[in-house]
């Protein structure tokens, strides 16, 4: 069973871009979306949830999580464009 998810949040098509983890994808976008932790995403308005992918441990995640953040920004693009081409913000379907 899936646990952890791996995830990028978008300020817009192209734009700047926040790679995370967490336990609870539900929750924590959410707490992106409303601004209620202080840092990053708070600061240059990241709200859009435009990839994301499971890791059935935290370690697993955690690798995924390090591996995508080394990534160039090509390529981080091309895999959102691939999974996501419309960069609809997926929040709505996994609160289904």
């Amino acid at each position: 069973m899936t646990s952890y998810f791996v995830y990028i949040l978008a300020k817009a098509r192209n734009s700047t871009l926040y790679v995370g983890m967490t336990e609870n994808l539900i929750k924590r976008t959410l707490e992106h979306k409303k601004e209620l932790a202080d840092g990053f995403t708070k600061k240059y308005g990241i709200k859009t949830l435009v990839y994301f992918e499971p890791a059935e441990t935290y370690e697993a995640a955690l690798f995924r999580e390090k591996q995508l953040k080394k990534w160039r920004r090509e390529s981080k693009l091309k895999l959102i464009e691939t999974n996501n081409p419309q960069w609809q913000d997926l929040y709505d379907s996994i609160c289904q």
